[in-house]
């Protein structure tokens, strides 16, 4: 007898929807049936024709713990990711005190969190200036990439000038491992926002000013042509235009080792909304304008952006407020994480009438892929870990503050409509999130390694 029966589903994958049932037993795909059969389980989930996804999975998060809890911990951002239909997240190695940068400050960080998380978890490591000798040993214990800057990334994180790149490659490629990096020109912006601080412009449209589309595209060029030359794995993080899109399409047809991935609010907002509504609009890279939000999703479609990300990185009430150095000094980042799924599918499935399939590839399976943990997330396939995303595509939403689950419940998305929603999240075979509710004690998520037989 099997542990789960979720049967009467839309079965999602990234090749095709069928209708049927997924058996679980001892928290993995035990069996997959297409047909009409009576399955004796301890527990029948009948979903009455709802979509059935593999777990999905945010690539791309800031729970900022250890060090910078007064902006999100990883108790309320599990919990939030859980509700939002995320099964798993990979937590970035900034923003914490001190950064992933070496294998005991990896150990460290597990132990503080791992009583406090809903769902299953991963770890970026650090590449800055200072660990290179660290990485190897950073990976052997469990770092499923590694997360490097070319523009400043604040006082506690050294970005990378171009040497130290190649160098830091030519290293990761030694075990395959993964550097994905921020992609803004460090000197274009340094210039500029000198420039406007000095003649006391210091506006939301002088901030955007500041962060050109070119700098992208700059850092972008430089970084995919040092993967040309070293041979080694490249992940763009947060594309924020089709045109940074396209060198990226253009180095995969080449065979250069590059991924992508984009958030929901470069398809969402625009540089206006910076302009107009403030300082919860602000990230970096900036907002566009709204044919770029257009123009990423022939980027999606195609495969180029690989993932879908939330980049989730909160900041309190007071660092979104504009201080001496008006939209220059206010905290640079959007909380994402409760709201990327529903967002997401609205977008792709009721406004852009495409397939979701593609959600399970941008969500699910390619994540997986690049973060060396498929076969064991990122499909709906017998032997994988029973994590499932549950839609209801006929389930309307308004996304307001008293719905999230963050520390601080505050968020650009909010006001935002839609039509589906995740209502059921299950991570190895145990339901997590129903409805807007967690339903399970913290503690439950595992740290999730990299799966050798992926490396």
């Amino acid at each position: 007898m099997y542990d789960l029966l979720i049967k009467n589903a839309n079965i999602v994958t990234c090749n095709n929807i069928s209708f049927g049932s997924v058996a679980v037993s001892n928290g993995k795909i035990k069996d997959i049936f297409l047909t009409d059969e009576t399955i004796d389980a301890k527990q029948i989930l009948d979903l009455n024709g709802k979509y059935l996804f593999p777990g999905f999975i945010d690539c791309h998060v800031h729970f900022d713990e250890p060090g910078y809890t007064l902006r999100e911990d990883f108790s309320h951002g599990t919990e939030a990711a859980a509700i939002g239909g995320i099964s798993t997240v990979i937590d970035m190695p900034l923003n914490n005190k001190p950064p992933v940068s070496n294998k005991d400050i990896f150990e460290d960080k597990y132990n503080l969190i791992k009583k406090k998380a809903f769902i299953d978890y991963g770890f970026w490591g650090a590449l800055v200036n200072y660990n290179m000798e660290d990485l190897n040993e950073l990976s052997e214990a469990g770092a499923l990439a590694f997360k490097s800057f070319i523009c400043d990334a604040g006082k506690d994180y050294t970005s990378l000038d171009l040497h130290e790149v190649e160098k830091a490659l030519l290293i990761l490629k030694n075990f395959n491992g993964l550097a994905g990096f921020h992609c803004e020109d460090y000197d274009m912006i340094q210039k500029l926002q000198k420039e406007k601080l000095s003649e006391g412009r210091i506006s939301a449209k002088d901030y955007l000013d500041s962060r050109p589309l070119d700098a992208e595209l700059i850092a972008t060029k430089n970084v995919i042509a040092i993967a040309e030359k070293t041979g080694s794995r490249i992940h763009i993080c947060h594309v924020s235009h089709p045109l940074v899109a396209e060198e990226i399409r253009k180095a995969k047809a080449k065979g250069i080792k590059v991924t992508g991935e984009t958030c929901t609010h470069y398809l969402m907002f625009t540089g206006d909304d910076l302009i107009h509504k403030g300082m919860l609009f602000k990230c970096s890279p900036p907002l566009r304008t709204k044919e770029a939000c257009e123009g990423l999703w022939e980027y999606i479609c195609d495969g180029t952006l690989d993932c879908i990300s939330s980049d989730h990185s909160p900041g309190t009430i007071e660092e979104k407020t504009e201080n001496d150095l008006g939209a220059f000094g206010a905290w640079g980042g959007l909380s994402g994480v409760q709201t990327t799924v529903q967002i997401f599918f609205d977008q792709l499935v009721n406004q852009h009438k495409l397939s979701p399939s593609i959600m399970a590839r941008a969500l699910s399976k390619r994540p997986a892929e690049i973060f060396c943990i498929y076969g064991i997330k990122g499909d709906i396939s017998i032997g994988f870990d029973a994590d499932f995303t549950v839609i209801d595509q006929n389930e309307t939403w308004k996304i307001s503050e008293n719905s999230l689950k963050y520390l601080n419940k505050i968020s650009a998305f909010v006001g935002l409509e839609g039509k589906g929603a995740p209502v059921l999240t299950i991570v190895r075979g145990k339901i997590i999130a129903k409805d807007g509710s967690i339903v399970i004690n913290s503690g439950y998520g595992n740290l999730i390694k990299p799966n050798k037989s992926n490396i």
